[in-house]
């Protein structure tokens, strides 16, 4: 379909119900962290849902019409909703559409001109994202800034609290087992942050091909480095990973699937893990548990 088409004067026009504007978010993190800071003076929808891979992602009819209604758009940016990419630009003439990740700094460089998108694996980079999205939201709507502001203030304190629980439950994982083995490197903003290796076998876009010689070179560390478990991931295949472990136990190596952690999608609605904080701490207590760390 043409995108150019979508775009009529009915996409411009404001879908507030009761007053209220409609806030849609891509991915559920930023859904999360946007309901925070707009608490009741909006409704916000993710337009990407539980298991949903962000890299690969590709909107529907309906998710279509939900980007035309919307009032504002948010999004992760940072080139992370590739195939989406042209739709929210061309959005982006006719209403606000934001980059919650736009306001960064402390990006990793993964190549000429590419940088990591997983931003919110550093809660206190989350934490930066949270304050540059509530500027903008204040800009938009300044009869709610200070509403805005406070709830904002609110959120960063638990940000806050969430950092360094974070930082107390890994410094439990004997140094030597601080590894953290994933099926694509989603998580190199936690790794920095938290004082941990971080290696995936694919790149941080699930797009990434991966060849026998990844799984082999992944194999040989994970047997010379005496690895206890590696980990799947709710929105990839487990295929590469399996491949993996058959690898190791072919060279009479023991390892384990440490369990899945949630990484471009969070849990289901109505669970803890449907929520930013609550996936953060279920993925912490997986990996430190696995690892060799405290249990709870």
């Amino acid at each position: 379909m043409e995108v150019i088409g979508l775009i009529s004067c009915e996409g411009t026009a404001q879908r507030m119900e009761n007053g209220r504007p409609y806030i849609l978010a891509t991915t559920g993190m930023v859904a999360d962290m946007i309901q925070h800071i707009v608490g009741d003076s909006a409704t916000v929808e993710a337009l990407m849902h539980a298991g949903v891979d962000p890299h690969l992602y590709k909107a529907s009819q309906g998710d279509l019409r939900k980007i035309l209604d919307a009032d504002y758009l948010f999004y992760n940016g940072v080139h992370l909703e590739g195939k989406l990419a042209g739709i929210l630009e061309k959005q982006a003439r006719v209403k606000p559409v934001i980059a919650v990740g736009g306001g960064l700094k402390d990006l990793i460089k993964v190549g000429e001109g590419i940088y990591d998108p997983h931003i919110w694996f550093d809660v206190s980079l989350w934490k930066e994202a949270t304050a540059y999205a509530t500027a903008q939201l204040a800009k938009l709507d300044s009869a709610n800034r200070d509403y805005y502001q406070a709830n904002a203030s609110t959120y960063m304190r638990q940000l806050d609290s969430l950092d360094a629980w974070i930082h107390q439950r890994i410094g439990t994982i004997p140094t030597d087992k601080r590894i953290l083995i994933t099926a694509h490197d989603a998580f190199s903003y936690f790794g920095r942050a938290y004082g941990i290796e971080v290696r995936g076998l694919q790149g941080i876009s699930t797009l990434s091909e991966f060849g026998l010689q990844d799984v082999s070179n992944l194999v040989n560390f994970i047997v010379s480095h005496h690895i206890p478990a590696v980990f799947v991931e709710s929105s990839v295949s487990d295929r590469s990973l399996k491949a993996v472990l058959a690898g190791v136990h072919q060279r009479g190596g023991h390892v384990k699937i440490g369990g899945n952690l949630f990484s471009d999608a969070m849990g289901a609605p109505g669970t803890p893990e449907g929520t930013y904080i609550g996936m953060v701490k279920y993925n912490v207590n997986t990996i430190v548990e696995a690892l060799g760390g405290d249990t709870i």
